[in-house]
C-alpha cells in the first residue's frame, strides 16, 4: 500500500512508519513545512489547507494529529488547543478527500478511550455509551469529523488508551520510580486501558488491511490496574513500590486532568479487534513494560 500519514513524527507515528516500511509499504508524510522530496506533502490544518492531489495514488490514510493530552496543566487555552487540533486536522483531511479525484479506500483516524469517561465496574465495548466529561466531548467531536470522509472510504476510529513507551504517558513516571518514589496513585485499583507502543502500531497496520469500520478499541487483552502498571515499572527497575499519592493531592494539582487521565476507571475490551484476527504481542502490562525498558 501507499499510506499517507499525519503525525508521522510523533511517538505512534514513528513506530507505525517503521512497521509499514518493514512490511514493504510506502509512506508519505504530511508536514507543516516545505517538503523534502516526494515522500512528503505540505498541509496546514490551522487553515484547513491541503491539496486534494495529495491523495493521488494513495491507498490509505492514517490521521494521528492532535495536541498531547499528557501536557499539563490543562489551562483554558490548552483545552481549546486539544479540541481544535484534532477537529481541524481531521476536517482538513476529510474535506480534501471529498475533493480528490480518487479518494483513499480507508481512513484510520486516531481516537481515544476517553470517550467512555469514568466507568468503574463496567466492561466497555465500542457500543458503550459516551461519557460527558471534557475528553469524552473531545473524542465525540473528533470522531464526528472522521465520519465525514467520502462514502467510498472505509472509516475506522482507533480508540486507544495508555500507550506504554519510553516517550509516552509513562515518561514522567520513570524518573520518579528510579528515585524510589513509585506507589499507588489515588486508590490505585482503577483499571488503566494500556497497550504497548508496538501493538498500537501493529493494530493500526492490521486495521488498514481489515474490513472493520467504525470505532475499534485498542487496549491490551489483560486488564490491569494503575497499581499493576506502576508496580511493573518499579519491579523492572528494581525499585520499591511504596509511596502513595492521595487522590486529593492529584486533583488539587491537576484538577480534571487527574480525574480523567490518572484516576478514571476504564475496563476497555479489545474483543472486536481480536475477533478480527489481531494477536497482541504483549498480553500483560508487565510484558509491555519489560519491552519498553529493553
Amino acid at each position: 500500500m501507499r499510506v499517507l500519514i499525519s503525525g508521522a513524527s510523533g511517538l505512534v507515528g514513528t513506530e507505525l512508519c517503521r512497521q509499514l516500511e518493514a512490511a514493504g509499504h510506502s509512506v508519505v508524510r504530511l508536514v507543516r513545512r516545505a517538503p523534502h522530496g516526494s515522500r512528503e506533502v505540505r498541509w496546514d490544518p490551522a487553515t484547513l489547507s491541503l491539496d486534494p492531489a495529495a491523495f493521488d495514488g494513495v491507498d490509505a490514510v492514517v490521521n494521528l494529529s492532535g495536541a498531547s493530552i499528557g501536557r499539563l496543566p490543562w489551562t483554558k487555552s490548552y483545552r481549546r488547543q486539544i479540541m481544535e487540533s484534532r477537529v481541524q486536522a481531521t476536517r482538513t483531511l476529510t474535506d480534501a478527500m471529498r475533493r480528490a479525484a480518487t479518494p483513499p479506500t480507508v481512513l484510520v483516524n486516531a481516537s481515544a478511550v476517553g470517550v467512555y469517561g469514568n466507568r468503574p465496574g463496567e466492561e466497555l465495548t465500542e457500543d458503550s455509551a459516551h461519557g460527558t466529561d471534557f475528553l469524552a466531548t473531545v473524542v465525540t467531536a473528533w470522531e464526528a469529523e472522521a465520519r465525514l470522509a467520502p462514502a467510498g472510504t472505509r472509516v475506522v476510529m482507533a480508540r486507544t488508551g495508555l500507550v506504554i513507551a519510553k516517550g509516552g504517558a509513562l515518561k514522567p513516571l520513570l524518573p520518579i520510580v528510579r528515585l524510589g518514589l513509585g506507589g499507588p496513585l489515588g486508590r490505585g485499583s482503577q483499571i488503566w486501558p494500556w497497550v504497548s507502543l508496538h501493538d498500537e502500531a501493529a493494530a493500526i497496520v492490521h486495521l488498514l488491511g481489515s474490513e472493520l469500520s467504525g470505532p475499534v478499541n485498542i487496549a491490551g487483552p489483560t486488564p490491569s490496574s494503575a497499581n499493576d502498571v506502576i508496580r511493573a515499572v518499579s519491579a523492572a527497575l528494581r525499585r520499591p513500590f511504596l509511596v502513595p499519592v492521595p487522590e486529593f493531592v492529584l486533583t488539587l494539582a491537576l484538577q480534571d486532568a487527574a480525574r480523567q487521565l490518572l484516576l478514571a476507571d476504564q475496563r476497555v475490551s479489545p474483543a472486536k479487534l481480536q475477533a478480527d484476527g489481531f494477536t497482541f504481542t504483549h498480553r500483560t502490562a508487565a510484558e509491555a513494560v519489560t519491552w519498553m525498558l529493553r
